[in-house]
């Protein structure tokens, strides 16, 4: 049982078809990406504005980890995202998105991790049974960044 003093758990933002079309068409922020996954791993915000594992975030997450993995901005985070997707679940991108990958001008760092990211949040969801509705809320979609490599705008 929770203490008194525990945080609320983060709400994670709803999932939806078009939603992880805009994370693939790199139409949102870097750390609206990662704030997807975050709590869904048990992640909780610490207070500061940053993301602490939490203790329904597993060990071999909370021990690598103990704060907020950039899953975009960084490697071993992302690495470690793919390597978390069960061998059943690594096809959903192209199964349920029919996403076949970017074409070869568009093969940058920072958009395959994105699609590491869409793919294991569609794994997220199988493995509890939850279905993907095709509409569901929307942040405000930007524009694609005019440097694919740099990013957004205050992205990593």
């Amino acid at each position: 049982m929770a203490s008194a003093q525990a945080a609320p758990a983060a709400v994670p933002y709803p999932l939806s078809r078009a939603l992880l079309e805009a994370v693939l068409a790199d139409r949102t922020s870097d750390r609206f990406v990662c704030e997807l996954i975050w709590p869904r791993l048990g992640y909780e915000q610490n207070g500061s504005g940053r993301w602490s594992a939490g203790p329904a975030t597993g060990a071999a997450w909370r021990e690598q980890f103990p704060i907020e993995p950039q899953f975009i901005a960084e490697r071993p985070p992302s690495v470690a995202l793919t390597r978390s997707i069960a061998k059943e679940h690594k096809q959903l991108l192209k199964e349920q998105l029919g996403f076949g990958g970017y074409r070869i001008g568009e093969l940058y760092p920072r958009r395959t991790r994105r699609a590491t990211a869409v793919n294991w949040l569609l794994a997220h969801l199988a493995e509890r049974g939850e279905p993907l509705p095709d509409l569901g809320p929307l942040p405000q979609l930007l524009d694609q960044p005019a440097d694919p490599v740099a990013g957004h705008p205050g992205d990593l």
